[in-house]
């Protein structure tokens, strides 16, 4: 009775083993990545590098996806160019925010107003890219300027 009570619990104390390892093992289903857990973690962008306050709290709004807060810094109806062709700023914030994010800073130029760097674009995948913020004499953006970054 003892053998076989015995034989039980080491056939429960290898099933929790093997158990326990196969979890240890799960491949993050996000990123193809091996961890102890699949759960995404978010990892903030550090706009440290911003050095125009307004810039950087309207690129704050924009990484957190908020359209409402990131238009608040513009005049009504600011002009907008994308790889040098006019576009319609409105639409491209609707579409864009929330959807489209840096992924890195890697230079800011211009007094803090020009920033370049790795852009996820949605659909378009992700490279270097540039938003260069036009600010008028009321500390308003008249105009923004983005494009593919060489």
């Amino acid at each position: 009775m003892k053998k076989i009570l015995f034989l039980n619990l080491c056939t429960i104390v290898l099933f929790c083993s093997v158990t326990a390892c196969a979890q240890n093992n799960n491949t993050d289903k996000i990123s193809g990545n091996k961890n102890s857990t699949t759960k995404k973690t978010q990892k903030t962008m550090d706009l440290s590098k911003v050095t125009n306050p307004t810039v950087n709290a309207a690129m704050t709004a924009w990484q957190n996806g908020d359209s409402k807060t990131f238009l608040s810094y513009f005049t009504d109806n600011p002009t907008m160019t994308d790889d040098g062709n006019p576009k319609g700023f409105h639409v491209f914030v609707k579409e864009a925010c929330g959807e489209e994010k840096f992924l890195t800073i890697d230079s800011v130029e211009n007094n803090g107003n020009d920033i370049t760097g790795n852009f996820k674009a949605g659909k378009w995948g992700t490279f270097k890219v540039f938003f260069k913020f036009h600010q008028n004499a009321d500390g308003k953006f008249d105009r923004l300027d983005i494009g593919q970054a060489h």
